[in-house]
């Protein structure tokens, strides 16, 4: 991200820039609104436990990490949180600041926490000395410019289009005379003094500021902070470039921008020059969290106890039940590890004793970058920790792939005719009438309506035969796919279909890069009833029964209605076929019905359909609210179990895991997206104005990147409040996600020593470990590679 010149430069430029980079690093990156991907908003304080990370965030973003203190002692008040549970909590706690025994923490719990106080910008300090609201004129101009600069197509002008940020933004600002009206007289032509690239612009402020480089981390990562999404935007752009080995400037870029204000407010007042000396006192000092911090923390893991000892309950009555007796499967049907499919899972086989479900990642194993009906654009389908290795395509015949392009180019016109200035009010003129009519039936409408289906996906360059069956191997491996097949296995992926929300791709599958898995669903199944497929399975010690049709599927997640794609003609399986819709129509009504249940106003399952359509509605469904559990087992661990829809479940059955390869791929990669989504509903609950998206009633779209709240200002990420709380109280149960897996310890063990990033997730207590024996919890993990039994 900067240019590594150590060697020559004196240490202080070193250790300011290697700040810099450090505080670039602390920030979570958030992906566009098209394919919203669930990020882990503390990945930059992996390094940290959590009240670390709570002392440290609270210095830079005034933010708490766990609830109010009140809720822990509600829930030991009711008995939810028991008094082994915060004994256990404080054993486990290593701060030195923890309560001395359990009759202190009780005490403690008793008295509410201190508010968290972030330490001042100089923004802050000449507010308060000026009586102007800097911060907010900074957001406000700041936002005009980014909401520019950073479009992706929404926008009908951008500013010097091509221009890195930096350059862009002096180009701007030098220009910009809203400072200059608000009263900081001077600041167009400050701009255009400014060092000439952001490395020395950062230098420059470090050295006319006073910053220590002691305190540089924490004042950079303080401003990033301020800037919102804005930085989790270009920190997205830095991890997408260094997935293929580049880089990008953008997040310095930001870091130079802000700091170039704080430069000019500081001449504009010089008074608060004490005050500054203080803040960069204070940014100096170690971050060491509180004693209220080491408390709330170790309230949280007795919360995260007490979760665990109900679903280790559930479980060993699950774990008792079903046994494998041999007989061939009436049908199985594989789902997405999503929390929403146990749900659905759970109904579906209790139709039928012969009915067998799968879990795995809604990629199915295919790393696709795929170009939709209509467009040559490569859009990843794909979990963002991988590369995409497989391209793919739902391209039509010439002639109908050409109209459906000059449509979609027709439809961008219209918008953009729409949003124009000049043509703006005209079409208002013309069209007014008709698009009233549009809004009322649309707010009167009763059931979704599905989109025409788009052509098969087909994967292209195309596999040969030796790489198909190279690939099918490795899935139906991963999948524990390897025998006992029934004569119909579905593949179903899982999308949401709603109206008018700006994070509906945050609704699709996670582990398609917030795509439906429709796409790889459909591939996988083409795959595996490829008869080149099928001839070079036995070389890979599989062989697929003649008789087994493989049929994708996607799961509607609003509605619970599931579309089966029969792109392979199957005539002798219709049977079969009109059999699953059946039991598919039956599970999705029980699931339905489940779901209504927790959804404020649907009262009956018939209005979940109506929530799909409804363009007003905020709470089409809860998604994955509620999650706190992922669960790697084979299905008769879990099979008997009422989970609630917030468990994440893999298949996995270690005997059949020579070397324990699927055992590393599932530590490395579900896993993680697991806990991405968890941690996102975590951050979004505890903290909603650090990493919460805010009102759904006031977001306006920007640029197709992300929300603001009102007219523009500061980007907002994460998860709106409506997907977190009913109105009256939290839906989601905020819990750091415990992973339960049915393997060896050792085996655990070796995965971990092999994957420092995955173990400090562990040993930093960001996900609890637990090992599962026979669908028991048999151990739990301790940090430093420790089993306690």
């Amino acid at each position: 991200m900067f240019a590594r010149h150590n060697q020559i430069a004196p240490d202080r430029v070193a250790g300011l820039l290697h700040a810099a980079e450090a505080a670039a690093r602390a920030i979570p990156p958030a992906f566009p609104l098209t394919a919203t991907v669930a990020v882990n908003p503390f990945l930059g304080h992996a390094r940290d436990d959590l009240a670390t990370a709570a002392a440290r965030l609270a210095r830079v973003a005034g933010v708490r990490l766990t609830r109010d203190r009140a809720c822990y002692a509600a829930a030991v008040q009711a008995g939810t949180i028991t008094k082994a549970d915060l004994a256990a909590a404080l054993a486990a706690c290593p701060h030195p600041q923890r309560p001395a025994d359990l009759a202190a923490l009780l005490a403690a719990l008793s008295r509410p926490s201190p508010a968290p106080a972030t330490l001042p910008s100089l923004a802050d300090l000449a507010a308060r000395a000026t009586g102007t609201d800097w911060p907010a004129v900074i957001a406000r101009s700041f936002g005009l410019w980014a909401a520019g600069h950073f479009d992706q197509g929404q926008a009908l002008w951008t500013p010097a289009p091509g221009k890195g940020a930096f350059a862009a933004w002096r180009d701007w600002a030098s220009h910009d005379l809203t400072p200059e009206i608000a009263g900081l007289a001077g600041f167009c032509a400050h701009v255009a003094t400014a060092p000439d690239t952001a490395e020395r612009a950062i230098l420059r402020a470090a050295d006319r500021l006073g910053i220590p480089e002691a305190a540089a981390e924490t004042v950079f990562h303080r401003l990033l902070t301020e800037l919102g999404g804005w930085a989790q935007h270009a920190r997205a752009i830095l991890w997408q470039a260094e997935l293929t080995g580049g880089t990008d400037a953008t997040l310095a870029d930001l870091l130079a921008i802000r700091l170039i204000w704080e430069e000019a407010l500081f001449a504009h007042a010089p008074q608060v020059a004490t005050d500054w000396a203080a803040t960069l006192a204070a940014h100096a000092a170690p971050i060491t969290p509180s004693a209220d911090q080491v408390i709330d923390a170790i309230a949280q893991e007795a919360a995260e106890r007490a979760h665990q000892r109900t679903l280790a309950q559930r479980l060993t009555g699950a774990a008792v039940t079903g046994t494998d007796d041999g007989a061939r499967p009436a049908l199985q049907a594989a789902f997405c590890i999503d929390v929403r499919s146990e749900v659905i899972r759970r109904a579906l086989e209790q139709l039928d004793p012969g009915i067998a479900t799968i879990g795995f990642a809604g990629f199915f194993g295919l790393p696709l970058a795929h170009r939709a009906h209509g467009t040559d654009i490569a859009r990843p389908h794909l979990p963002v920790l991988l590369q995409p290795g497989l391209g793919a395509c739902s391209h039509a015949a010439p002639r109908a792939e050409q109209a459906a392009r000059i449509g979609a180019r027709a439809a961008r016109a219209w918008g953009r005719f729409r949003q124009a200035a000049v043509s703006s009010f005209a079409f208002v003129e013309a069209a007014g009438p008709a698009y009233g009519w549009k809004l009322i039936r649309d707010s009167l409408a009763r059931a979704p309506q599905s989109p025409p289906p788009s052509p098969p996906p087909r994967l292209d360059p195309p596999l040969d035969a030796a790489q198909k069956a190279a690939t099918a191997a490795k899935i139906l491996t991963a999948m524990g796919l390897m025998r006992g097949h029934a004569r119909l296995v579905l593949l179903l992926g899982h999308g949401a279909q709603m109206t008018n929300n700006p994070q509906e791709s945050a609704y699709h599958c996670g582990a398609c890069g917030g795509h439906s898995g429709e796409i790889p669903a459909r591939l996988l199944a083409q795959l595996l009833n490829d008869p080149e497929t099928r001839a070079g399975l036995p070389a890979h010690g599989i062989a697929l029964p003649r008789d087994t049709l493989f049929l994708a599927g996607l799961h509607d997640t609003t509605t619970d209605g599931i579309t089966l794609y029969p792109d392979t003609p199957a005539p002798d399986h219709a049977g079969d076929i009109a059999r699953a819709r059946a039991w598919l129509g039956r599970a999705g009504a029980i699931a339905c019905a489940e779901r209504a249940g927790r959804l404020p106003g649907a009262r009956a399952p018939q209005a979940m359909g109506a929530r799909a359509a409804n363009w007003a509605e905020l709470r089409p469904e809860w998604g994955l609210a509620g999650c706190s559990a992922f669960i790697a087992a084979p299905r008769r661990a879990t099979a008997g179990a009422d989970l609630g829809g917030r468990a994440f479940l893999h298949s996995y059955d270690w005997r059949d895991d020579d070397g324990f390869a699927t055992l590393e791929l599932i530590l490395t990669a579900p896993v993680v997206v697991a806990s991405w989504i968890s941690l996102q509903y975590y951050g979004s609950t505890v903290a909603p104005t650090a990493f919460g998206s805010g009102n759904k009633l006031i977001h306006n779209v920007i640029g197709g990147i992300g929300v603001t709240q009102g007219n523009g200002g500061i980007l907002r990420t994460g998860l709106p409040w409506q997907a977190v709380q009913d109105g009256e109280r939290l839906i989601h149960e905020p819990l750091r996600l415990s992973v339960l897996i049915e393997a060896p310890t050792t085996a655990i063990t070796q995965v971990l020593r092999g994957h420092d990033a995955v173990r400090g997730l562990f040993d930093k207590g960001w996900l609890h470990l637990f090992a599962l024996s026979e669908g028991r919890i048999a151990a739990r993990y301790r940090p430093g590679l420790v089993w306690q039994a």
